[in-house]
């Protein structure tokens, strides 16, 4: 029987080109490196496995907690519609530099040409710098041969929408949504359980052995969802409301709590629960045991686990599939 109580993973940090020391400091981690752009904080992709990072499941990844657990961590519901996996990524990035413009695949789309789940994402903005942007989605009616013209011509940046970003900006991208976060966000990203991007863009910079990074227009052409919408970026959140839902998809349902003192969160118990601590210091309670989670660190709670008391003073998100 699994214990209902909070689980906590050792992070897996990403070097890449355009990351910096941003998720370090917000973790109050030592830095390994200077240029950490995604700090995995929950994952199940081959190779980046989330391993408990202490209590009686240390060292255990959660593939291995879940063929020993199933259902009891998944939940009935998650584990009989994802055939018994893990279905979400959960990461921190840290865009010191800009992002490639970039699009992913549906979940078709990805199952057909990758034997994977496409790419819906929620975009959370923890912290961002002065004029520091989010590129969402298209301004201007492309069509696909367009789209192929504008890349090659160097100037498809310029049919993307852009967003001033500040702390606590919201953004959905739906798979099929071109987009790219600018230089100075930290944000949250909580999406399906993939690692497939299709990069259309990246401003011709080489990666560590001095080659072009590759492009994907012909994958992208197909991929994007070429409708224009008026705007891309969530309602602004009220600031003196305790909880707030960010997005509720077919994928996965995600909430905002500002914790006072204490809150009683009550969950699908049908679905497992992530908890992200994005400001502040809470500990999460429940039957079995509890976590302290201090700003920039998760939890995975067990499905079915209700009650969970939220105690402390911060800001945090839940998660469920």
């Amino acid at each position: 029987m699994i214990q209902h109580a909070p689980i906590v993973f050792t992070p897996y940090l990403k070097r890449v080109i355009w990351g910096g020391t941003k998720i370090c400091d917000y973790k109050g981690i030592s830095h390994p490196a200077s240029d950490i752009g995604e700090s995995w904080e929950i994952s199940v992709v081959p190779g980046q496995e989330s391993i408990a990072a202490k209590g009686e499941y240390k060292g255990f990844s959660l593939s291995q907690l879940i063929e020993r657990f199933g259902n009891q961590i998944l939940g009935n519901r998650v584990a009989k519609r994802y055939g018994g996996k893990f279905p979400l990524l959960i990461k921190f990035i840290d865009a010191h530099d800009k992002l490639s413009v970039q699009v992913h695949p549906d979940d078709e789309m990805a199952m057909q040409r990758h034997g994977t789940l496409g790419k819906s994402e929620l975009w959370y903005i923890i912290a961002s710098t002065p004029g520091a942007k989010i590129y969402v989605g298209l301004k201007e009616k492309l069509s696909p041969e367009e789209f192929t013209r504008r890349v090659n011509e160097g100037s498809f940046t310029n049919a993307l929408a852009e967003y001033e970003s500040e702390a606590g900006d919201v953004f959905f991208l739906p798979a099929g949504r071109v987009h790219a976060i600018g230089a100075g966000n930290l944000l949250v990203e909580i999406q399906e359980s993939s690692d497939i991007t299709y990069r259309i863009y990246d401003y011709d910079r080489r990666d560590h052995n001095g080659n072009l990074r590759e492009l994907h227009t012909e994958q992208a052409r197909d991929a994007i969802d070429y409708t224009v919408k008026e705007n891309y970026q969530n309602p602004p959140l009220p600031e003196d409301v305790e909880e707030s839902e960010l997005i509720k998809c077919e994928h996965f349902t995600t909430k905002l709590y500002h914790i006072a003192s204490e809150k009683e969160i009550l969950t699908d118990p049908e679905s497992f629960t992530v908890i992200i601590c994005a400001k502040g210091e809470v500990t999460i309670k429940c039957r079995d045991g509890e976590e302290e989670l201090k700003a920039g660190h998760t939890a995975l709670v067990p499905a079915d686990a209700n009650p969970i008391t939220v105690t402390g003073k911060g800001t945090i998100l839940t998660t469920q599939a």
